[in-house]
């Protein structure tokens, strides 16, 4: 049976900072509830960016050591099993996750891959008048908990891409929407089919990297902003992205599949409704900006701005 709802419904997101990625993660999830996100027996489904067969350094993909590292901490929840399954949208993934050495964490921590870009399918029905359905692994079927794990990034289509679009871009079969996916007009309404993605398959916790953040222009192809351990993590999807665009200094109307998502109740888009935890937001956009830019510039400077920028 297929979800409907994610598991914790409260907009708790956690902002984190250590030297190490791969310390900083953990640090991140021990500030969520995660013993109601995974409980003993799940079928746990984590969804790496793995855009393009490209090494980490450059911002395209996530950090190998950092999804072993996320392997070994959901293991001590006893799940009954863990899946890696994503589809490479810019390469054949089988190429992505050899070319950067995923496939030897997944031999060493014994989980299952699944390349999304294949079936067998199920049909998925979507409320969009450009893709109204599209075939999708029938993985979304057996599956108890969906994570999300991806590196922050300005895109040149969707705005920004995060812990949403990481799904909803990474799930459709590349075997029917071609590579880069777009034959059959994902991309006429890119906007639209994310928010319909979103609607239908929910994400129980996302995890934004932002120990390289792309910048410029993305998915694949712009600069790589160095802010090692920078990591945002949260129970609702639109609540986690919407903390990851304010880095990249956009309030949610700026991105529309957000602000979408947010009018029709999906998630939560005002940070006052947010529960959030680890560093403040003010200090994660400092850290950022400082990298990025050479000069610190906060959204929320002193004060966390609304979801309309008033003060």
């Amino acid at each position: 049976m297929m979800r409907k709802e994610r598991r914790v419904k409260e907009p708790i997101v956690a902002l984190m900072k250590d030297r190490y990625e791969e310390r900083s993660i953990i640090n991140a999830l021990e500030l969520l509830p995660m013993d109601q996100i995974i409980k003993a027996g799940d079928v746990v489904v984590i969804t790496p960016n793995w855009v393009k067969a490209k090494f980490p350094y450059t911002g395209t993909v996530v950090g190998p050591h950092t999804l072993q590292k996320l392997i070994q901490y959901i293991k001590t929840k006893n799940p009954k099993k863990i899946y890696i399954a994503t589809g490479s949208g810019g390469d054949p993934t089988p190429k992505v996750m050899k070319a950067v050495g995923y496939d030897q964490i997944i031999q060493e921590e014994e989980v299952e891959f699944l390349d999304l870009n294949y079936g067998p399918y199920t049909e998925l029905d979507l409320a969009n008048g450009t893709v109204s359905s599209t075939k999708i692994n029938k993985l979304i079927e057996e599956m108890d908990v969906l994570i999300s794990f991806t590196q922050l990034k300005h895109h040149e289509e969707a705005t920004v891409s995060a812990g949403i679009k990481n799904i909803a871009l990474g799930w459709p079969p590349a075997e029917i929407h071609g590579f880069p996916k777009k034959d059959l007009g994902i991309h006429e309404d890119l906007h639209g089919f994310i928010v319909a993605m979103a609607k239908k398959i929910p994400i129980d916790l996302t995890i934004i990297s932002a120990d390289k953040t792309m910048i410029g222009t993305g998915p694949s192809d712009g600069k790589a902003v160095d802010t090692p351990g920078l990591i945002i993590a949260g129970t609702d999807p639109v609540a986690t992205d919407t903390i990851g665009a304010r880095l990249l200094g956009f309030l949610p109307q700026a991105v529309q599949y957000i602000y979408t998502l947010y009018k029709e109740g999906v998630g939560a888009a005002q940070p006052e409704k947010m529960v959030l935890r680890g560093i403040t937001l003010e200090e994660a956009e400092n850290i950022f900006s400082q990298a990025a830019y050479d000069q610190k510039i906060a959204l929320d400077k002193e004060k966390i701005k609304d979801i309309h920028g008033n003060r």
